[in-house]
C-alpha cells in the first residue's frame, strides 16, 4: 500500500459516525484535456470553483471530507473558498485514479468501516439522490454501492474496509468500476452523473445547464 504524505488537517469537526465513513473526493489529475485545472473551473452565478461544489457534495454524505491532490497542489487549496477536512498531497499522482484512491485508504484510521469516493467535477449530482446514498451505505456498511452508469457502477461509490486491499491492489488511470461490477456492487441512480467535465465542450455544455437554473430549483425538477 503506498503511503500517504503531505496531510494536512484542518477544520475537522466530524461526528464519531462520520469518521467511520470519510469521504475522498479525487482531484489530483493535471486536467489536459481541459487545459486548466479543472477544480478551480468557476459555477456560473456563484463564484464557487467545482471543488467548492465537490466538497459540499461529500459534505452531504460526511462531514470528514478529504480531498486527493496532486498535479495543480497547492494552487487549487490556495483558491479553494471551502476547505475539507483534510488536504491529500498523491507523491505519484502521475500514475492515475489508482494511486490517488491507494493514497487516501492509506489515510484511514482503523476504525472507519468504509469510505465514499467522489470527484471533483461532477457539480450537477442530485443532493436529495445522494443523501439516500449515503443512507444506504451506512444502513449495510459491507456492501459495495456505487451510481448506476447504464448497468455499469461507478462514482460516486463506497468503498467498504474488506474491498480495500483489491482497490490498493489497481494500476494506472482507472477507478474501482470494474472491480465493482466484479463484486456485484449495489448500483443506484444519482442524476447527474454522467456529466462530468473533461474537455471545454463538456464544460460548455455543463455550465450552460448550471446556468439554466439554481441548485435549488434543478433538484425539485428531479
Amino acid at each position: 500500500m503506498r503511503p500517504a504524505i503531505g496531510v494536512f488537517i484542518i477544520n475537522f469537526s466530524a461526528s464519531p459516525n462520520d469518521q467511520e465513513f470519510p469521504a475522498l473526493i479525487l482531484a489530483a489529475g493535471a486536467s489536459s484535456r481541459l487545459g486548466r485545472p479543472k477544480a478551480l473551473l468557476r459555477m456560473p452565478g456563484t463564484g464557487n470553483t467545482l471543488l467548492d461544489q465537490a466538497i459540499h457534495n461529500g459534505r452531504v454524505l460526511s462531514r470528514d471530507v478529504r480531498v486527493l491532490c496532486g498535479a495543480w497542489y497547492p494552487l487549487i487549496r490556495f483558491r479553494a473558498t471551502t476547505q475539507p477536512s483534510a488536504w491529500l498531497q498523491v507523491p505519484d499522482w502521475q500514475e492515475g485514479l489508482s494511486a490517488s484512491l491507494a493514497t487516501g485508504l492509506a489515510s484511514m484510521a482503523p476504525k472507519v468501516k468504509g469510505v465514499f469516493v467522489l470527484v471533483a467535477d461532477q457539480p450537477l449530482l442530485d443532493e436529495a439522490s445522494l443523501q439516500a446514498f449515503g443512507k444506504a451505505a451506512r444502513f449495510v456498511p459491507h456492501q459495495p454501492v456505487a451510481a448506476d452508469y447504464q448497468g455499469h457502477p461507478g462514482v460516486p461509490a463506497y468503498l467498504p474496509r474488506w474491498l480495500w486491499p483489491e482497490v490498493t491492489a489497481l494500476e494506472g488511470d482507472k477507478g474501482a468500476g470494474q472491480l465493482l461490477a466484479s463484486v456485484r456492487a449495489t448500483r443506484v441512480d444519482i442524476p447527474g452523473v454522467e456529466e462530468d467535465v473533461d474537455t471545454p465542450e463538456d464544460w460548455q455544455r455543463v455550465r450552460q445547464r448550471l446556468s439554466q437554473t439554481g441548485r435549488t430549483t434543478r433538484q425539485s425538477q428531479r
